[in-house]
This record gives structure tokens, C-alpha cells and sequence, in this order.
């Protein structure tokens, strides 16, 4: 995670550097600082001052192996999706009232135009422009360009760190929507990961009331029941076919995970795919349908923003015990990789006395 302690005057619009540090992806494991031109404005965009940048599994997957599926870093790519900041200047669009609001960044474009967008599934747009996906630069930079209304104000009480995993909360509060979770839901999640445990959050808040969460790792499993979970299920001694849960979200992306949460779903109950994984996994093809199991994945989110910060400052979840770690933006490459030892969940890259403007 990234984070600036640079404030500036709210309604002026303050000078502004030309240039501007940026960590960036020169190839599969190597990561350089750069100084790289300040994002111009489009009318209806502003500029927001790095804050905080949450490390993500597609950031790591990126470094290590330089591609996801379909989308390859085959030019230098500038990576980082979870983030907040404050904003520095806004385009002519926009009332100058807004500089020096503190806000968390959805961090994406889409078309607004096209038959997804209109039917209000703007996360499904074809031509959506996602920041740190190739070929659009992402949030490891001091400053980044966003639509104004996907820059959201947050309340003092939030912090930066805090509002930068708001992106990764999305995807836990988008993926309980789809699962229906509601007051007095039982579901079963697999994986004590960043997201497995934001996921456990979020069905809490939603009303779950029973919360079982699946993992190989103990100490994941003894945080989970810290954070969210009300049941804690060792992967490796115990099954979790025939819970007959309301609702599974697998946030591991292990095809035994997944074939196993399928069986721990009651009738009628759902199945929401999250985790990152094979791209082909058989499936109980039979017990789907003789249950009428509705199966979905998730693609990111849509208009989750107000209500993740409204959790947050109301304290019904806690993204600030998933920061593990914090380091610098020159320090990007070693965030990237402190992610995968134990014990870390959520390395943040904080930019602060470093920065040279």
C-alpha cells in the first residue's frame, strides 16, 4: 500500500508537478522506479494524490508469471487497483470544491453507453478500462486520474489504508449479493485469504448467521474466527459435504475446494465462484441439477462503493486488521513479494518521506 502525507488546500487549485514517481512492471519479475509524466485531466476527471495502495493476488500473479488468462504485460505496466488518496486537482468538469477531499477510488472506466452498462451491469461492459489489467497503467504512482464520480469521499474515521481495501471489500459485498445472503443465512466459504475473510465480513453485515469458513492453514483459520467467521473447517481432516448451507463462496480457486462446497449446498442454494484458479474444473454436474443449484461467478462489482464505506465507518467490518505489512513505493518489488509469506494478508505500500515533491 501506498501512502502520502502531502495536503492541499481545499477549493484552490494548487500547483502541480510534471512529473511524477511511478513502481513499474518492465517485465516478468523485475520492477523499476520510473518518473513518468502527471496524468493530464479530461473534463469530468480528477487527479488524486496517492495514499494507499493495497497489494492484490493479480499483482503478485502478474509480477510472477506476466499474464492473466487473456490479458498479457507485454509493455511496461504500472500496477496497484486498491486504492485512496486525496484529491489534487479536478478537470474543468468538475466544482473545484472537491480538492482536497479525502477519497477511495473505484478503480475503473467503463463505457456507460453499451447494453451492459445501460442495464446497469457496468462491470460486464466489453470495453471497460480497469486500472492495472494491460494495457492501463494502475495505482503504484503518486498520482492517478479518475472519473470524479468514481473518486467517493471518505469520513475522517476511515483510514487510508482502510479506504484503499474498499476495491477488495467490493468484491466481498458483490459476491453476497449474488449468493442472496441475507438475515439468518448459513454459508460456507472456502479460503482464510484477504478475500475469504472480507467475504466472512461482508455475509456478517448482510445478516449471516452462521459462517463457516474452510482453509488448510490453521492460523488462518484461528484469524478468520476472530474476524467474521463462526465455524473454522481444516481442509486437510474434515469435510464440508452435507452442511447444507443457504450459500458457498469459494475464494480459494481449488477445484477440490469448489467440487466439495457444490456438495455442502442445500437445495436451491448457490454457488459463487470468486477464487482465482484452473480455468477448467469438473463439476457434480448431476448434484447441481437434482438440487437446482444456481451457480455463478463474479467479475469484480458495481455501485458498491457508498455502502462498503457506510460498513466501514459504521464498524461493521474491519479492513484495518488485514494490513500486514507497509512499505514504501520504492519498496513496491518487496510488498509484491511479502505477499505470499506467512503470515502476511495484505501488504500496503505507504508513500510518504520518500517523495521527492
Amino acid at each position: 500500500m501506498t501512502t502520502s502525507t502531502a495536503q492541499s488546500p481545499a477549493h484552490t487549485q494548487p500547483a502541480l508537478p510534471a512529473t511524477m514517481r511511478a513502481s513499474v512492471l518492465q517485465r516478468q519479475g523485475e520492477m523499476a522506479l520510473e518518473t513518468l509524466a502527471v496524468p493530464d485531466l479530461e473534463p469530468d476527471q480528477v487527479l488524486v494524490q496517492v495514499a494507499a495502495v493495497g497489494v492484490c493476488g493479480s499483482d503478485v500473479h502478474y509480477y510472477e508469471h506476466g499474464r492473466i488468462g487473456e490479458y498479457v504485460v507485454d509493455h511496461p505496466l504500472v500496477l496497484g487497483h486498491e486504492l485512496s488518496g486525496r484529491i489534487a486537482a479536478v478537470g474543468t468538469a468538475v466544482d473545484p470544491a472537491r480538492i482536497g477531499q479525502r477519497v477511495a477510488v473505484e478503480p475503473q472506466r467503463p463505457c456507460r453507453t453499451c447494453r451492459q452498462c445501460k442495464a446497469g451491469r457496468y462491470n460486464l461492459c466489453p470495453d471497460i478500462k480497469f486500472y492495472a489489467t494491460p494495457p492501463v497503467d494502475g495505482a503504484f504512482a503518486e498520482y492517478v486520474a479518475i472519473q470524479s464520480d468514481f473518486a467517493y469521499d471518505i469520513p475522517d474515521s476511515v483510514s487510508d489504508e482502510a479506504a484503499a481495501l474498499i476495491e477488495p471489500l467490493s468484491v466481498g459485498l458483490w459476491a453476497c449479493e449474488r449468493a442472496d445472503i441475507r438475515p439468518g443465512s448459513r454459508v460456507l466459504i472456502a479460503g482464510a485469504g484477504p478475500i475469504g475473510i472480507i467475504a466472512a465480513q461482508a455475509a456478517r453485515a448482510f445478516g449471516a448467521t452462521e459462517i463457516y469458513i474452510s482453509d488448510i492453514a490453521e492460523d488462518r483459520l484461528a484469524f478468520a474466527l476472530k474476524h467474521g467467521a463462526t465455524h473454522a473447517i481444516n481442509a486437510r481432516t474434515d469435510s464440508v459435504e452435507g452442511l447444507d448451507v443457504d450459500a458457498f463462496i469459494d475464494a480459494s480457486g481449488a477445484p477440490q475446494a469448489v467440487r466439495s462446497g457444490i456438495k455442502a449446498v442445500g437445495p436451491a442454494g448457490r454457488v459463487i465462484l470468486v477464487g482465482l484458479g484452473a480455468d477448467d474444473v469438473e463439476l457434480p454436474v448431476s448434484y447441481i441439477q437434482n438440487r437446482e443449484i444456481w451457480l455463478s461467478g463474479v467479475f469484480r462489482y458495481t455501485n458498491t462503493w457508498p455502502l462498503a464505506i457506510q460498513l466501514i465507518a459504521d464498524g461493521k467490518v474491519d479492513l484495518d486488521i488485514l494490513v500486514t505489512g507497509k512499505f514504501t513505493l520504492a519498496e513496491s518489488e518487496e510488498a509484491l513479494i511479502a505477499g505470499k509469506q506467512p503470515g502476511q494478508l495484505k501488504p500496503s505500500s505507504t508513500r510518504a518521506a520518500d517523495s521527492p515533491h
